[in-house]
């Protein structure tokens, strides 16, 4: 029995996700910190399917050691795709940051990232039909005043991402990496990083997608054979591309 893992599952593009690859019959391993949701989410999956597999798992990927546990406690499963959805953000100018904030940011983003996605390599680089899929962001391709540290933090998603991708890519390897960049979306991920309940987004943003609408971004990054990036430009369509970044295959 395969698997598919997404962190962050709780709400947003991850809840949406799951949903999605539910529909497919996918069974699931689903990580958050609250475990109501996960629950949640699990009722309505196998009211959609009872045939669909439904793990739940809870996890704090702010705490790196959680990350290793996280990873070691599942390699019991046959994974076959694993989506590192989990995020967090910040908006504030540099000067104003919340550093506590921002080391949590940093720890979710970057170090449990590259754990897990280390970890998965690691075992799954041979394996036919594997994916990675690490959600990075608009923003890891432009940088926002305002939100330089956040914008930083994804730059590492993408670029990390893209460069492994090239490193299977010279192995021959048979696992794909892949990154999902989505612009402003429709979840709780405004409001915690500017810290306001109950942000109107019709009120506010004058373009952006919903959750679902993203999920479905995600189906269609994991289903193309040769898209590195499936990025929102500019004008909020999605685009599914190559590798962003230059990419130097040999140290000179």
């Amino acid at each position: 029995m395969k698997y598919t893992v997404i962190t962050g599952a709780s709400s947003g593009i991850g809840y949406e996700t799951a949903l999605a690859f539910a529909a497919r019959g996918k069974n699931l391993i689903l990580v958050a910190r609250r475990l109501d949701k996960l629950e949640e989410l699990k009722s309505t999956i196998q009211g959609m399917d009872t045939k669909v597999n439904v793990i739940v798992h809870i996890s704090d990927l702010s705490v790196t050691a959680e990350a290793y546990a996280l990873y070691n406690n599942l390699k019991e499963y046959e994974i076959e795709t694993w989506i590192n959805n989990a995020g967090l953000g910040e908006s504030s100018f540099i000067a104003d940051q919340n550093l506590d904030k921002v080391e949590t940011m940093l720890r979710v983003n970057i170090e449990s990232l590259t754990v897990l996605s280390t970890l998965y390599v690691r075992d799954y680089a041979n394996v036919e039909g594997t994916q990675l899929i690490n959600v990075s962001s608009a923003l890891g391709y432009a940088i926002a005043v305002g939100s330089v540290a956040y914008s930083a933090s994804k730059f590492y998603v993408s670029a990390f991402t893209e460069g492994l991708a090239k490193e299977l890519e010279l192995k021959a390897a048979k696992l794909k990496a892949k990154v999902l960049a989505p612009a402003i979306t429709e979840t709780e991920f405004v409001q915690k990083s500017i810290d306001a309940e109950g942000f109107d987004y019709k009120a506010n943003m004058p373009k952006y997608h919903t959750a679902k609408e993203m999920a479905g971004f995600m189906i269609d990054l994991y289903d193309h054979n040769e898209a590195v990036v499936g990025i929102v430009d500019q004008n909020y369509d999605f685009q599914l591309t190559g590798a962003i970044y230059p990419v130097i295959s040999e140290l000179s």
